[in-house]
């Protein structure tokens, strides 16, 4: 199986002459002088193309998923000592951003949507809470009214992780226009592809400068490759090139073409499963508006699910890598917060915070019972070893299907 994302699927020759046309100019950096005539803007239009889908009015362009996380928390002022709230089931990249801006991560269950559990975030807010990062996980949208619920009685800010579900939407608004930021990932295993790079959306003018300002060396918005004044602060370097912005923005123009494919995709495939006594579905939190990249089932047995994920050349979700906690050797070994010894910089943090197996046994049970069937996505790493991609005939659907049901009926 082609492990890939759907949007790699889709590539034609829409985006080879995206590409083509940046590469006859002659000129790839993301600033120039339109009146040159070589500097096409690609960049700039895939950013107002994806403000406009979106239903924003900001987008940033940056060169990956993780340095929009990162970009994000640092427009929003988020830093020492303060905690942001992430689920224990996610990329390692929505903890590590937290790491580096030299925060501090809470981790909290995930529920039967395999999404972070708004119980659980309303348990572990404390007077250090200064953010909620719910992540879209395998393009399910989060329950983000009760999250937004939260966020505002108690002022924190709202950072959605739309890494996996670029073109979702959640009560018919977009996912990433409901958070004080959106960001979003275009590595190769995402719904639209350039082979990697990321986006930072916002609403508010002012986290948008701030942002702008983190992902190019402190510079003000849209300069046009002259240095402008009045920097707020240092930054890095997160400048997306103009070859990858041409390809997001051909792959942009297909989005809602490849929802529509992988959503009927998977109804199918759904349909074929509904019934059987040994595993029900996840829970959708909308189910107009998930990406349909996945086909999560959740068995009422472990070990069930293992040696049916045994037999189909596949896992289950705990083994799937580093979109675990557990998994994550890293946090597990090296990040033990103490007054004495805290690896975020911050003297006045006197909690001690241990991260370690067992810490979410809830989150663990469900990812212990769950196979995810692929349905545009396929990898290994999500423990989506087994299903179809965005461009199955109908005819290996079915065939699919009846093996999956087999196997479990069997196993």
């Amino acid at each position: 199986m082609t492990m890939a994302g759907p949007g790699a699927l889709f590539f034609g020759e829409e985006e080879r002459k995206q590409v083509l046309e940046v590469l006859e100019k002659g000129y790839l950096f993301r600033y120039g002088d339109k009146s040159a005539g070589n500097f096409l803007a690609r960049v700039w239009q895939f950013e107002q193309e994806l403000a406009r889908y979106l239903g924003v009015k900001h987008a940033l362009a940056v060169n990956s998923g993780t340095s929009a996380l990162l970009t994000g928390l640092a427009a929003l002022g988020i830093g020492p000592g303060d905690e942001v709230l992430v689920p224990g089931y996610t990329f390692i990249a929505s903890i590590s951003s937290v790491v580096f801006a030299r925060a501090v991560p809470v981790l909290c269950e995930i529920d039967e949507s395999l999404t972070i559990d708004p119980q659980d975030v309303a348990r572990k807010i404390t007077s250090r809470t200064a953010a909620i990062m719910p992540v879209h996980m395998l393009g399910n949208p989060c329950a983000l009214k009760p999250l937004l619920q939260l966020a505002r009685k108690y002022k924190l800010a709202l950072i959605e992780d739309c890494a996996q579900a670029c073109g979702g939407s959640y009560l018919g608004k977009r996912l990433g226009s409901y958070g004080d930021v959106g960001a979003f990932s275009f590595n190769i295993f995402k719904t639209i592809t350039a082979g990697d790079g990321g986006a930072v959306v916002t609403s508010q003018t002012r986290v948008y400068e701030r942002a702008f300002a983190f992902h190019d060396q402190g510079h003000r918005p849209l300069r046009q490759g002259v240095e402008i004044g009045r920097r707020p602060f240092f930054g890095l370097d997160f400048r997306m090139t103009e070859l990858t912005g041409a390809v997001l923005l051909a792959q942009l123009g297909k989005l809602e073409t490849i929802l529509k494919v992988l959503r009927e995709k998977k109804k199918l495939f759904r349909s074929l499963l509904v019934g059987n006594q040994h595993f029900t579905f996840r829970k959708l939190n909308d189910e107009a508006g998930e990406c349909a990249t996945i086909l999560s089932v959740i068995f009422h047995d472990a070990e069930k699910a293992r040696r049916v994920a045994r037999k189909l050349n596949t896992t289950t979700v705990d083994h799937s890598g580093w979109h675990v906690y557990a998994n994550m050797e890293q946090l597990l070994k090296q990040l033990t917060v103490t007054p004495e010894k805290c690896p975020f910089t911050c003297p006045h943090y006197r909690k001690k915070v241990q991260y370690r197996k067992g810490m979410l046994p809830r989150t663990e049970d469900i990812l212990r019972r769950t196979i995810n069937i692929s349905i545009g996505i396929s990898d290994r790493g999500l423990g989506a070893g087994f299903g179809i991609t965005a461009t199955s005939p109908t005819s290996e659907i079915y065939r699919r299907a009846e093996e999956f049901l087999t196997v479990v009926n069997n196993t």
